[in-house]
């Protein structure tokens, strides 16, 4: 290893890392990856992954609560919690050695330790057992990110969790406080509310899933509530008295700080990236508030070096970040890729009902001068919604009224997490809403929704 110059070295194993090395791989460039913990990051291991065997756990015990509305019949419905976590941690397990079996097959070199920038194309690399100096032509950047934790506000693993606690958890709580009602957050407060737990959620905002449609965030709200949840909007948790199985909190709204019991809390207040110890000042690289500057190419301004995922800023997704491993890994092989573009990147979160969009919101397009036409087409419109039982939702198309461009789209209901990819080809294909209006959608399919909430938005649905 030492002494070799290769291509590329990635530092980070996560979905940024992995992927840009086996499509540098591919390109014919010699790579190694330093990872310190886990192949395959937070995503495979603690987030994206595990998360969504445990939700898919929620929604089968959801439906088997639910039997008597299929004509089915379901006696002493229960769960036990262990095995449901088995599972999950099986799944990302499975995962995990998936990655490390395609790097090998794409003969990259794998190194576990601890790395660091060591001076111009040199990594230092502690082991187990030995510290060593790698040097490659060009430097990847994909260390990712971590809770953010508040003062006061600490995860102790016992009362206070992080999602990484939330994972695993040592009981199922009775009395559930999750502050921030971000992706994280709420995906942990519909687990553990659908599996029994009175779950009450704080947001700073002034609404839920700020960062999506407010008329989304409205829908979710009212379900929320109507599932049992306690929606607690423009609030702030000021401090947590930690006692024997009881954590007060002081919740603060409306300028009056009232006092509320519980016997588990979940922090899911954001991240910050994993910039630390990497000798990044030392070599020149930027760092703006926990994250690393880069442009659009995730160049950082340092000749040779790059930085991809969650450590180079918004959005924090894992399909943002493998993009953006490949972009990089193109453009380091002498291709011309062309850049991610936040705007074209969706998000999606699996609480239930699930929730996805792309795109600007109503809101951001006319902040941005757009004169838009707006469409919506309600889930009871739609016979395959019907037939799953799932009639509760919406499908939000926004558009440039002058050019026909989509602008957005924003969804909320069963299985919206799938059907927004329709949308992100839409946007990438640079397509209008006559080409919308003009593709067959299958019938009875939840797609079709798609195509009323374009022709709505010219007044022309057909089905509502």
């Amino acid at each position: 290893m030492a002494g070799k110059t290769q291509d590329l070295i990635v530092i980070g194993a996560g979905p940024g890392g992995y992927v840009a090395a086996i499509r540098a791989a591919q390109l014919g460039l010699k790579v190694t990856v330093v990872e310190r913990e886990h192949l395959g990051g937070i995503c495979l291991n603690w987030g994206c992954i595990p998360t969504k065997a445990l939700l898919r756990s929620a929604e089968v015990f959801h439906l088997m609560e639910r039997a008597g509305d299929f004509g089915l019949s379901a006696d002493k419905v229960g769960f036990d919690l262990g095995a449901v976590v088995k599972r999950s941690r099986g799944v990302a397990k499975q995962l995990s050695g998936g990655v490390g079996h395609l790097l090998k097959k794409h003969k990259v070199e794998v190194v576990m330790g601890t790395a660091n920038l060591a001076g111009k194309g040199k990594v230092a690399v502690k082991t187990d057992k030995e510290e060593l100096v790698l040097e490659g032509k060009n430097i990847i950047l994909a260390t990712g990110a971590r809770a953010r934790e508040l003062a006061g506000l600490e995860a102790d693993g016992d009362l206070v969790w992080t999602y990484k606690h939330a994972l695993q958890p040592p009981r199922m709580p009775k009395k559930l406080l999750v502050i921030g009602s971000g992706a994280i957050g709420i995906e942990f407060a519909s687990f553990f509310n659908t599996m029994g737990a009175d779950v009450t959620v704080v947001e700073v905002m002034e609404r839920v899933l700020p960062v999506e449609d407010a008329e989304v965030s409205t829908f979710a709200k009212k379900a929320f509530e109507k599932q049992g949840m306690t929606i607690m909007e423009k609030s702030t948790v000021k401090s947590l008295d930690r006692g024997k199985g009881k954590v007060t909190a002081h919740i603060e709204r409306g300028g009056k700080v009232e006092k509320h019991d519980f016997d588990t809390v979940i922090s899911a207040v954001g991240i910050v990236g994993n910039v630390e110890g990497l000798g990044l000042e030392e070599q020149g690289v930027k760092v703006d508030r926990s994250h690393v500057v880069v442009d659009e190419y995730c160049r950082t301004g340092v000749d040779g070096v790059f930085a991809i995922g969650d450590i180079a800023g918004a959005p924090w997704l894992a399909h943002k970040a493998s993009h953006e491993g490949v972009m990089v890994a193109e453009m380091i092989a002498g291709e011309k890729p062309h850049p991610v573009r936040p705007e074209s990147i969706a998000g999606c979160t699996y609480c239930q009902p699930q929730v996805a969009s792309v795109g600007y919101t109503e809101a951001k397009a006319k902040e941005l001068g757009f004169e838009v036409k707006v469409g919506k087409f309600p889930f009871i419109g739609n016979g395959k919604a019907i037939a799953l039982g799932e009639p509760e939702g919406f499908v939000k198309t926004v558009f440039d009224a002058k050019t026909g461009e989509l602008l957005g789209a924003h969804m909320i209901g069963a299985e919206v997490t799938e059907l927004i990819q329709g949308y992100v080809v839409g946007r990438q294909l640079e397509t209008t809403e006559q080409d919308l209006m003009q593709a067959v959608f299958p019938h009875p399919t939840l797609s079709e929704m798609m195509h009323e909430s374009v022709l709505d938005a010219w007044g022309r649905a057909i089905h509502y």
